[in-house]
């Protein structure tokens, strides 16, 4: 497993100041909500790049890059009220990306903290090399 990229503090302190507002699980926690049942019904949101999602992502994601997240959530999503679970890396744009869908209107938006590299962790399902 990569180990993930040293962030700036400009970046970091946005990331810390998005976190205040948003609802976030690790992916233990969603994995143990998922196999109670407890989750319900949710769309899992991959916001990496290309390159990342295209050498692996969870099974079941929707692939809307934080470059075309609120642009193209409306048609992707246009329930306001559906629950939103995002995920990246390692938790930080996911919390970036959760912010600004709160602030679109969205109100049930959740990041993964540990993104990716905590899916993975978890054991939780996963499909390389290929699109959905």
């Amino acid at each position: 497993m990569s180990m993930p990229k040293p962030h700036h503090p400009g970046f970091l302190a946005l990331v810390e100041d998005a976190k205040r507002r948003v609802k976030q699980l690790d992916a233990h926690q969603y994995k143990a909500l998922r196999e109670k049942q407890e989750l319900g019904a949710h769309t899992l949101i991959d916001t990496r790049e290309d390159h990342e999602w295209a050498e692996g992502h969870a099974e079941g994601a929707v692939h809307l890059s934080k470059g075309i997240l609120e642009r193209d959530i409306e048609a992707t999503v246009p329930d306001k009220t559906a629950k939103l679970v995002l995920y990246c890396g390692g938790g930080y744009r996911s919390a970036l990306a959760a912010d600004s869908l709160q602030k679109m209107g969205y109100t049930n938006t959740i990041s993964l903290d540990g993104g990716w590299r905590g899916w993975q962790e978890a054991g939780l399902p996963v499909v390389r090399g290929k699109k959905e």
